[in-house]
């Protein structure tokens, strides 16, 4: 059974050009990657290079890694023309270094086609208009595809805010207030649908005590189709997530290239076989079983 990585991004070289060619956000200069609600951070370009991240997936005792691209670039919120070319570009792309992969890589679908992924990446911000995003999950269960949600877009940042204001506290609050809306209406409406909230839907453990509190019942949020990976989190959030919806609703990711991928395989790897088998192993087989 492979060992599998859920959460990383890898950029085809086309999608890196074109967006190094884009005069608005997002874009890229030499190195150096402008968001419009983060402004700049540098890249390292040769991260996004097949062969390097395949040794990289050796180096890690990795099998393959689920590849998306991140909503976090803001493509979804552009005008209709200049998003249809990132996204066929990207998705062109990334079926061709998938193809060339050996079965390394695992790619989720940018935009509303999901033919030939194993499923799609949204912006957890869109799970506020489920009417809208029907029909893609329509589809999803139809073709017994897994939907993985990730932030989207940061919003404009307070008057001297840090440089990790999106990350830490708009992208937490994007995917609370996403696992919340899906609890709240989705579960119900797609109850087949395998989801998989990054970084651990923003804390949602913590926040369930606050449900309970409000009066919802534990029974109401535990669902055998909800998953979390964990990226960015340790043990103690890790202890608390299992013991909150249990080990099997946990999945391995490591948000590479954006983070180093070692805190999350040490904290894994420490709690033992049995937990690592079920996050790296087990958890995901189950949601890519429709594939065997």
């Amino acid at each position: 059974m492979p060992t599998i990585d859920f959460h990383q991004h890898l950029w085809p070289e086309p999608f890196v050009r074109l967006l190094a060619r884009r005069e608005r956000p997002p874009r890229l200069r030499g190195s150096m990657l402008e968001l419009a609600g983060e402004g700049e951070s540098e890249i390292d370009p040769g991260a996004h290079d097949l062969d390097q991240r395949i040794a990289l997936l050796d180096r890690w005792e990795l099998d393959v890694a689920v590849v998306s691209l991140q909503p976090t670039l803001g493509i979804a919120q552009l005008p209709a023309d200049d998003a249809a070319e990132l996204v066929s570009t990207y998705e062109r792309g990334i079926l061709e270094l998938a193809s060339a992969s050996g079965g390394r890589l695992m790619p989720l679908a940018a935009g509303a086609d999901v033919d030939g992924f194993a499923g799609a990446c949204i912006g957890a911000p869109e799970l506020a208009d489920l009417d809208l995003l029907g029909p893609k999950l329509d589809e999803l269960v139809r073709r017994d595809a897994v939907l993985f949600v990730h932030p989207g877009p940061a919003g404009a940042p307070p008057a001297g805010a840090p440089a990790w204001w999106a990350a830490v506290v708009d992208y937490t609050a994007q995917m609370q207030a996403g696992y919340a809306a899906w609890l709240a209406a989705g579960a119900s409406r797609w109850p087949t649908l395998d989801v998989v909230f990054a970084m651990l839907a923003g804390g949602a453990p913590i926040q369930l005590e606050r449900l309970r509190s409000r009066g919802v019942s534990g029974r109401d949020v535990l669902h055998d189709t909800i998953f979390f990976e964990i990226s960015s989190y340790g043990n103690r959030a890790l202890e608390l997530c299992m013991a909150t919806f249990g080990v099997s609703q946990l999945v391995f990711g490591t948000d590479v290239p954006v983070l180093d991928p070692e805190p999350a395989l040490d904290a894994v790897r420490g709690f033992g076989d049995a937990v690592t088998d079920a996050l790296c192993n087990q958890n995901p087989a189950r949601l890519f079983a429709s594939r065997d």
